[in-house]
């Protein structure tokens, strides 16, 4: 088998991730990772800021709200993310039909549980009151949830989520999507439109097996070789369905180190080395939560960058390897957390990366939905003062 050794591993991730290298637009980083992670709203910002030359919020706006290139939409693991228009029936396709069983049982079930509706006529209710709620957003073009409240002037209204539920079940279902956020670019509330009228027709009916083909095939050539292990997270599916769409796209086995892992047929050619790169990475970038497998980049950092439930928290890049984490300051500096030292070259590069950071941040204050206890550490420190370990 081929053999993939850490510094060529290091050198695809600084390249493919657009980290040792930048993209002239959003549209492109968002391809170029497979979406970007959008469960906190500044993550999709910040992962942009850190690739897209000239960068600022009103790019990815325009691209989100006014060109409507990209969407945001539920993919793989439940989690929110930002992709390409043209990949959203793929993805939904490929992971996001699997969740609509579950998050309908879940509902049908709290219906019950809170007197809405008696035993057995829930879904008789749920499709009732799915067609009203899209019949009512059709007519504003869009809402917000608090505007499609369900059950006004009934003794549940309002005590329970129900309008919440719904909205979520209907775009895991793929009829509507999220919109404009109703604050600034870090807020998390958004209003709703159709799929059919935000994005000019629903979402294209896509064979499984092709969706899950190309959806594989685009994340190999991003994160490739990776090994069963990180297919089976990254996407959620079961065993059987990676190892038939590892089938299905011909891909290759490879060594990386004593494991077994796959990459496209045609990605076989060593990867020649990068110039040296550092990044200031937000929570939940795609990059920090690409892999399951992730000694090979974080070393034993895992518990000092990710939280207790797995999500991770704005790290310190450079030459391939996570070497800290970072937090803004009160007064709106960047402070870091570093793991070991950094060669002068490194360490010069670093502080560029603070410096440019907090100019562009400016009077924004960015608070990790997802916060590590590092994280919060960082954010109550005095100015910029760095710290190691």
């Amino acid at each position: 088998m081929r053999g993939l050794g850490l510094r060529e591993r290091r050198a695809r991730l600084g390249r493919r991730h657009l980290l040792a290298s930048s993209a002239p637009t959003v549209e492109e980083a968002a391809a170029a990772l497979v979406g970007l992670h959008s469960s906190d709203p500044a993550t999709v910002f910040l992962s942009s800021w850190a690739r897209v030359d000239g960068f600022e919020p009103g790019d990815l706006e325009d691209a989100l709200y006014v060109r409507r290139s990209l969407v945001r939409m539920l993919g793989m693991r439940r989690t929110l993310f930002v992709v390409p228009v043209e990949l959203a029936p793929v993805m939904h396709e490929a992971c996001t039909k699997a969740l609509i069983p579950g998050q309908r049982a879940r509902l049908l079930r709290l219906l019950e549980e809170q007197g809405v509706t008696p035993r057995g006529r829930g879904e008789a209710w749920l499709a009732r009151v799915g067609a009203a709620t899209l019949a009512a957003i059709a007519a504003r073009g869009e809402a917000t949830a608090r505007e499609l409240t369900i059950g006004e002037g009934k003794t549940w209204a309002g005590t329970m989520g129900v309008s919440t539920r719904v909205l979520f079940l209907l775009a895991t279902e793929g009829s509507i999507v999220r919109t404009r956020p109703l604050g600034a670019w870090t807020s998390g509330q958004y209003r709703w439109a159709t799929t059919e009228h935000w994005l000019g027709a629903p979402l294209a009916e896509i064979d499984h097996a092709q969706a899950c083909s190309e959806l594989l095939g685009r994340w190999l050539r991003s994160f490739g070789p990776a090994m069963m292990t990180d297919i089976r997270w990254w996407t959620g599916w079961t065993a059987a369905q990676a190892k038939t769409t590892l089938v299905a796209v011909d891909a290759v086995a490879v060594q990386m180190g004593d494991d077994t892992a796959y990459a496209l047929p045609d990605d076989l050619d060593p990867v020649g080395d990068v110039d040296p790169w550092v990044a200031l990475l937000p929570g939940l970038d795609p990059t920090t939560m690409g892999w399951k497998d992730r000694g090979w980049y974080l070393g034993d950092h895992a518990a000092e960058l990710f939280d207790r439930t797995g999500n991770a928290g704005p790290t310190v890049w450079a030459n391939g390897r996570a070497v800290g984490a970072w937090g803004q300051t009160e007064e709106g500096d960047v402070a870091v957390e570093l793991f070991g030292r950094l060669d002068a070259a490194t360490r010069k590069r670093l502080d560029a990366e603070r410096e440019r950071l907090a100019a562009w941040l400016g009077d924004v204050r960015i608070r990790p939905r997802f916060a590590t206890p590092l994280g919060k550490e960082l954010a109550t420190r005095s100015g910029a003062r760095d710290g190691s370990r």
